[in-house]
């Protein structure tokens, strides 16, 4: 089984200029659970230009969140705002970065492109 998450960050910091993020500058982490462990995700955004990597340091954005849930989002089967809203993702800071950055969930780099998304994932005013 193909690990999408690795693949939706990996993609990301291939591309290393995203568009969707030309307006946003920031950091944000990923603290995604899986049992016990801990997986995190480190990414640095300069006005579209990205960076990921697995380190550990504060960020400006932190995400938490399990494996599964993170999966969904990341394969569109899930809508990231909702799962917010059920209390499935917590966050720690800067919501507006964060809003900008759940724009490529919709498109899950690294992932296939032609599957529609399973919901539209908009930045609330």
């Amino acid at each position: 089984m193909a690990d999408v998450i690795a693949e939706f960050f990996g993609a990301l910091d291939r591309r290393g200029y995203e568009p969707m993020l030309k307006k946003a500058s920031g950091t944000l982490r990923f603290d995604v659970a899986n049992g016990k462990r801990i997986e995190r995700w480190f990414v640095a955004v300069e006005r579209g230009d990205v960076a990921v990597s697995r380190r550990h340091k504060a960020a400006e954005c932190v995400v938490r969140l399990d494996r599964p849930v993170f999966e969904a989002i990341v394969s569109r089967r899930s809508n990231a705002t909702a799962a917010m809203l059920r209390g499935l993702v917590l966050i720690e800071g800067d919501l507006d970065l964060l809003m900008l950055f759940q724009r490529l969930f919709s498109r899950s780099p690294g992932l296939d492109e032609e599957r529609p998304p399973a919901g539209d994932v908009r930045r609330v005013s």
